[in-house]
């Protein structure tokens, strides 16, 4: 079917982008920053990932989406969006700053829909951005027999991720956003629990999920998870970044759904990222036996406590408590 392939990019503001460029350089990114515009790579790969911007006095907020998709389906996703009736609008603001990414948003070929819930979502022919097959770990160099393993703290070098995984978006209506994102874009329903939490893969091969939306009081961005090469650079990643100050997080642990091992690291505005290693991959032209799993056993196998405010969404007003709260997904 017509679908998009890749979660191109994320574009948000922030009250503070020297403050995000140190979190963002500390975490391992590849960062560039001029004219109020921040963009986040990874290492050795020219896609931009992110784009962040300056609104001083403002909380961190989710501006708009892009989705990649190959140039043949354009006109047929167009299409699909024309005869489910989703809501056209007009090119974000940001959208026509070519900037640090590297192009220029506002492409003659590229269709924006309005979101269930306010947000613009652009659809564009794009170069393929997500991966076509499971990440494969790096292997640690063979030790003869007598020598220690480890490395020396020392010399541990900087941990550097080499893709972005997915995003986990706050939604207020879950049911709504995800009908939006399988008329709109053709993404499927890897698994779920309810409406508290649902993963969505693409078609086209990707990771267990491109997306993931969980219950809240509106929308804004939860995280942003970046694929590492091993479970010792995720415990090697949280290590980088307490030394770094950032003391607050969650992990290191192993997700159920998804499979992933992980730790997340939160940010200056109570959003976090996310090291992520061995995520489960969805091939191309796989059926995926979705399923809603119950709450309990859908969160993650082992790790540490969840932190109180894990789920709280920091982009609506901040009086609002989320609707779910960490300890009811916390396994008994």
């Amino acid at each position: 079917m017509a679908a998009v392939h890749s979660l191109d990019r994320i574009v948000f503001t922030v009250p503070d982008l020297a403050a995000a460029e140190r979190f963002y350089a500390a975490f391992g990114l590849r960062t560039e920053m001029a004219d109020g515009e921040l963009a986040l790579f990874t290492d050795g790969n020219p896609h931009c990932w992110a784009v962040l911007h300056e609104v001083r006095g403002q909380p961190k907020k989710l501006q708009y989406l892009s989705f990649g998709c190959f140039e043949q389906d354009f006109e047929a996703i167009a299409q699909n969006a024309e005869m489910h009736r989703l809501t056209t609008c007009e090119p974000h603001p940001l959208s026509r700053i070519a900037g640090l990414s590297g192009d220029s948003q506002d492409a003659a070929q590229s269709l924006w829909l309005q979101h269930p819930e306010g947000f613009p979502v652009q659809i564009r022919p794009a170069p393929k951005s997500s991966p076509t097959q499971k990440s494969v770990a790096s292997r640690d160099p063979v030790v003869p027999e007598g020598r220690g393993a480890a490395p020396n703290r020392a010399r541990v070098p900087q941990v550097r991720p080499r893709r972005l995984s997915h995003a986990l978006f706050f939604s207020g209506d879950v049911a709504g956003a995800v009908a939006f994102y399988e008329q709109a874009l053709g993404l499927r329903v890897t698994d779920r629990s309810s409406d508290v939490i649902v993963f969505m893969h693409g078609v086209h091969g990707s990771d267990h999920h491109l997306l993931a939306l969980a219950k809240s009081d509106g929308p804004g961005l939860h995280h942003l998870s970046w694929d590492v090469a091993s479970v010792d650079q995720v415990g090697m990643g949280m290590e980088q970044m307490l030394i770094a100050g950032h003391e607050r997080g969650w992990g290191v642990g192993r997700h159920v759904l998804g499979s992933n091992y992980f730790y997340y690291v939160r940010d200056p505005w109570g959003s976090y990222c996310e090291y992520s290693f061995d995520i489960d991959f969805v091939p191309y032209g796989f059926d995926w036996p979705s399923a809603d799993h119950p709450l309990e056993d859908s969160f993650y196998v082992w790790g540490p406590r969840v932190p109180e405010d894990f789920v709280k969404n920091y982009e609506t007003t901040p009086q609002h408590a989320p609707e779910v709260t960490a300890d009811e997904i916390t396994p008994s």
